[in-house]
């Protein structure tokens, strides 16, 4: 009985040695394979880490040059529109081969990467065709050049100065200083309304004055303050009529040309003059009224 005991815990003994032997078997291949994985992550680490400063250092140049392109096209005189667009369309063209010369370096197949490129290009191509759209509307933009920067336009709902055509889009800068991003693709396809293509502007000034007033002497003293007024050109000369007999007002109107500059000093400055003027003299200047009759029945 006392050798069949130790035959049984002989074989046990055995079984447990047999399964440490095969548990540092097992962490012997782990070391192993992670042994040789090391020297791999520290590898792809330190690319990744020179990508990074490659990355850096490219995009210091590619500013760079950005910069010194900008003073070249500015020096020769280029037109201030055409150095904008080239400006962007160098810097995107640098930045993509940036792109592609740190993906060489982290080992990826740049032949097969310009294969997926093609075809998720096409795919892209499709799905943005309004993207498209805008970088064609800069190319019509930048030809026929309806407007150039630092023009006043009105355009999309929107209007300011110009500050920059770039290849999706202009950047327009608004009175009160609101920077506005207009997409190319509408822009060279809808109206556009250039402000800075003529020196001089009209101004339209149309003011009510009271049935019985002497029209005579409301021209007369509509002509004193445009007279009065030397911003007002007199070549052409300003125009004086009585435009319309409205319900509540005789309308007269008084069409003057002004310096684009001047155009919203002369408005604002003739609307107070109008008004003191004909307080003064006694001008009535009506409002609308309604007369309500109201029936003893």
């Amino acid at each position: 009985m006392t050798k069949i005991i130790s035959l049984t815990a002989l074989l046990a003994q055995a079984d447990s040695l047999k399964s440490v032997s095969f548990d540092i078997q097992k962490v012997g291949q782990i070391e192993s394979y992670f042994s040789s994985l090391l020297p791999k992550i520290i590898d792809f680490g330190l690319k990744v880490i020179l990508c990074i400063i490659l990355y850096w250092v490219g995009r210091k140049i590619i500013n760079y040059i950005n910069y010194f392109i900008g003073k070249l096209l500015s020096g020769k005189g280029i037109d201030p529109t055409i150095a904008s667009f080239t400006k962007s369309l160098i810097n995107i063209m640098l930045t993509a081969l940036l792109v592609v010369g740190i993906i060489n370096k982290l080992g990826i197949d740049t032949t097969s990467f310009a294969a997926l490129l093609a075809s998720v290009g096409v795919a892209l191509g499709m799905a943005m065709s309004g993207t498209l759209q805008n970088f064609a509307g800069g190319i019509m933009l930048l030809l026929f050049k309806p407007f150039r920067v630092g023009d006043y336009i009105q355009a999309q709902g929107q209007e300011g100065t110009v500050r920059g055509i770039h290849i999706f889009n202009t950047e327009i800068a608004s009175v009160d200083n609101k920077i506005v991003f207009i997409p190319n693709g509408g822009l060279s396809t809808n109206v556009i309304v250039n402000y800075n293509n003529e020196a001089t502007r009209r101004i339209d000034f149309k003011v009510g004055v009271d049935y019985g007033s002497d029209y005579d002497v409301v021209k007369r003293t509509v002509s004193d303050i445009l007279n009065a007024d030397s911003r007002i050109l007199q070549n052409p000369a300003p125009f004086i009529a009585l435009n319309g007999l409205n319900d509540s007002s005789i309308e007269i109107l008084a069409r003057i040309w002004v310096k684009k500059e001047d155009y919203w000093g002369v408005t604002y400055d003739l609307n107070e003059n109008v008004y003191k003027t004909f307080n003064n003299k006694g001008i009535g200047i009506p409002f609308p009224q309604m007369t309500v009759h109201v029936s003893n029945n």
